[in-house]
């Protein structure tokens, strides 16, 4: 009887294993982020973007109407705002170019490009923290998006 409740509980593990790296969709077909890229995202987030973005990634009061000087407030980068709604080279271009190189025909943005502050793989892992805090419908919803952003592009 013992040894069948180990191997249960080892066929158990593997699923669970199974089931999690498959369901953990970062990026295009990508594995579990470390925690380690997680935890410096987290730090790098909370030196460059919390002060408009929120220390817990609520965004500004009101986000979605307009603020004074005709542009946008920063919006959530939780599950109530819309970034999961966006592709990962979007996501990408956004923070690296700034939201005004991405949406174009004079768009004004309160954002500054962070390519200069950052370099690629610091960005990254921002993206990294950020979606790491999301429920796993919008990840998985994000990372759909990615997977098919990346098809269109090989």
């Amino acid at each position: 009887m013992n040894r069948i409740a180990m191997a249960a509980a080892a066929l158990g593990a593997a699923i669970i294993g199974l089931a999690l790296a498959w369901s953990w969709p970062f990026g295009a077909g990508d594995s579990a982020p470390s925690a380690a890229t997680v935890a410096r995202g987290r730090a790098l987030y909370a030196q460059q973007c919390a002060s408009c973005h929120g220390a817990k990634l609520e965004g500004q009061p009101d986000w979605k109407s307009p603020l004074a000087t005709g542009r946008m407030p920063a919006p959530p980068h939780d599950a109530s705002g819309h970034t999961w709604h966006h592709p990962d080279g979007v996501l990408f271009r956004i923070t690296k170019e700034g939201p005004a190189a991405v949406v174009g025909n004079g768009y004004k943005s309160d954002m500054p490009p962070f390519g200069a502050v950052m370099d690629d793989g610091e960005i990254e892992a921002v993206l990294t923290f950020i979606k790491s805090t999301w429920p796993e419908r919008e990840r998985a919803y994000q990372a759909g998006m990615s997977r098919r952003e990346k098809e269109k592009t090989q």
